[in-house]
């Protein structure tokens, strides 16, 4: 796969509140609306699936290589898979560049290597549920629209509908990495969309990732030692990354260069529900009434969030 084939380099501002919307192409001024806020909205949406369903297979395949090990593996892989096909240039760049790529590659290792502990002590589901509570909390500081407040409140009741409406009897441990995972998402959001202006296409990432890899892979040998190096674990571990890292990460990547930092966190809370959708699927975790109506409250919010998004697009492009 092209990284560099996923999207056209995109101008973009400092304000992460606002799209920046191409212009208007003549005669029909629809398709540049279309283009600025429900192509993000599908790269979001594409990302998350991906995620999710790597992350049940992440599941698997600790019991072979344990949560750092995996982690390792994940990191380290998609860091080569984005080096080779995004060959980012290391000349030309500033000290604030570099500093926000390295921040923001420490930040998806921390991210990364949290929830994998999370889900070493919890289920996936309450895990993904706690974890979205990060950018659900950074949807309500960076929204600058009442309604985007209701889209986040109708989620937030989700999440922990999803969750059985309490977490008593998960191991505080795992609670707790949970939390610092969605902690960690939410800067992920932030340092994602400030490197997405840095550097072009998926090149920061790519860098980011080496980053990540290089911090978390003797934490993974030193877990999982040889085992790291067994072909099945190999095999399944660059799965993992595929999916959970590269496809994920650069659809994310390319959004944030036309999404608010608030509507994507909000989006973000569609993840439960996907990973539901992947333990039913993968790991043959079936889905309670209470499960199916979280689910339900969780989409409404996302279709208010995207339908807020259209509109705020609407009104920003004028007609010609």
């Amino acid at each position: 796969m092209n990284i560099r084939a996923l999207g056209p380099p995109v101008t973009t501002t400092s304000d992460t509140s606002a799209p920046a919307l191409p212009a208007p192409a003549l005669p029909a001024p629809a398709s540049p609306r279309r283009s600025g806020s429900l192509g993000p909205v599908g790269l979001v949406l594409a990302g998350g699936v991906s995620v999710q369903f790597g992350g049940a297979l992440a599941v698997t395949l600790m019991p072979r290589a344990g949560a750092l090990g995996v982690v390792a593996l994940r990191l380290a892989v998609a860091a080569v898979v984005l080096l080779v096909v995004c060959r980012p240039r290391l000349r030309g760049h500033s000290r604030a560049d570099w500093g926000t790529v390295t921040v923001f590659g420490v930040t998806m290792a921390a991210m990364n290597g949290l929830f994998y502990q999370a889900v070493d002590r919890i289920p996936l589901g309450p895990a993904v549920t706690l974890e979205v509570l990060g950018p659900l909390a950074l949807s309500v500081i960076a929204s600058r629209r009442a309604v985007n407040l209701v889209w986040a409140g109708l989620a937030l009741a989700g999440v922990f509908l999803l969750g059985g409406g309490g977490f008593g009897d998960l191991d505080p441990v795992g609670i707790a990495f949970a939390l610092g995972a969605g902690a960690m998402w939410a800067a992920y959001i932030v340092f994602s969309a400030r490197t997405g202006r840095r550097f072009p296409q998926a090149d920061g990432l790519a860098l980011a990732m080496a980053v990540g890899a290089l911090l978390f892979l003797p934490l993974g040998l030193a877990q999982s030692g040889a085992e790291l190096a067994d072909p099945v674990t190999l095999g399944l571990g660059a799965a993992v990354a595929l999916l959970s890292s590269v496809l994920p990460y650069t659809l994310e990547l390319l959004a944030l260069r036309r999404l608010p930092a608030s509507t994507f966190a909000i989006l973000m809370s569609l993840e439960p529900a996907i990973a539901a959708t992947a333990g039913l699927l993968v790991l043959g975790q079936s889905l309670s009434l209470p499960e199916a109506a979280a689910i339900a409250l969780v989409v409404a919010a996302s279709l208010g969030a995207v339908r807020t998004q259209v509109g705020r697009a609407r009104t920003a492009v004028p007609e010609s």
